[in-house]
């Protein structure tokens, strides 16, 4: 599959995220129905880059709320290590579990072989990335990092949220 780019329809998912009452479904179709969403894939809960990016993004959640959107963080890690995860790490923005990776895959980011250097050769773990779509289910923004240790132009996101408003 290749990698889904600025004004492609986004592929819909459902995954799930801990709620307060337990494993909930998510879906982007239902949450587009509410105004634009920003989707942040990550590589894996607990390492060093993914925490900040998702501790910044936390951090600064009113800017993206007060553009309407909606932002999730996705990982390919179980919804229990992901709320574990967050509540060490203070995230409050909602973590969707990619466990088997189909969403990865659906949109293009999936690695081959995750870190194989590091002896790490995990196929299907997602490339940092985000997109932006608006409710129309239309990308209006996408970026897709090689290196895990990059993270994407938050500002980027921002203008192409104002971009839909």
């Amino acid at each position: 599959m290749s990698v889904i780019t600025a004004g492609a329809i986004a592929p819909d998912f459902e995954l799930v995220t801990m709620g307060a009452n337990g494993p909930e479904l998510v879906s982007l179709s239902a949450t587009l129905a509410n105004g634009p969403v920003v989707l942040l894939f990550v590589p894996a809960a607990f390492t060093g880059v993914c925490t900040t990016e998702l501790c910044e993004i936390s951090a600064d959640y009113a800017a993206y709320e007060s553009l309407g959107a909606t932002v999730f963080g996705i990982s390919g890690d179980s919804p229990f290590a992901q709320a574990a995860w967050a509540e060490k790490e203070g995230i409050k923005l909602p973590l969707l579990s990619d466990y088997d990776h189909a969403v990865a895959r659906a949109y293009g980011i999936a690695y081959d072989s995750f870190l194989p250097e590091k002896n790490l050769p995990l196929s299907g773990v997602a490339k940092r990335s985000a997109f932006v779509i608006g409710e129309d289910g239309v990308v209006a923004h996408a970026e897709v990092l090689e290196s895990p240790g990059d993270v994407p132009n938050f500002d980027d996101v921002k203008s192409a949220l104002e971009g839909l408003a």
